[in-house]
């Protein structure tokens, strides 16, 4: 399957476990992977056969920002839910990189989703 790789889309969101981790935006980077056939796309150089990933990016900054939430899993469900739901892809990988750990370069978690 053809894909569309958005990767480390800089996020500053609500997030952490606790009240004083979620009273700074924290930084997020953000790397979605749509999983769709670009057949046609390639063939008739067509912007409708494709997925708009200006419009994907818009989304998922959006999400990311618009509540304050615990866990990065969370964020990365409700950005393969919302493009899913929007059938811009037929499968989804989304991963969320958290700098949050002293001494490390990161922490991330991945998600895979399917219509």
């Amino acid at each position: 399957m053809d894909k569309i790789i958005i990767k480390d889309l800089e996020v500053n969101a609500l997030i952490g476990v606790t009240e004083s981790e979620r009273a700074q935006p924290q930084r997020l980077l953000i790397t979605v992977e749509m999983e769709r056939d670009l057949t046609e796309a390639g063939r008739r150089d067509a912007e409708a056969a494709t997925t708009r990933y200006d419009i994907v990016a818009d989304m998922i900054r959006k999400t990311a920002t618009e509540r304050p939430r615990k866990l990065v899993e969370a964020v990365a469900h409700e950005i393969a839910e919302t493009i899913l739901a929007r059938q811009l892809a037929h499968t989804v990988t989304v991963e969320v990189k958290k700098f949050s750990i002293p001494h490390s370069q990161y922490v991330s978690i991945q998600i895979r989703r399917t219509q």
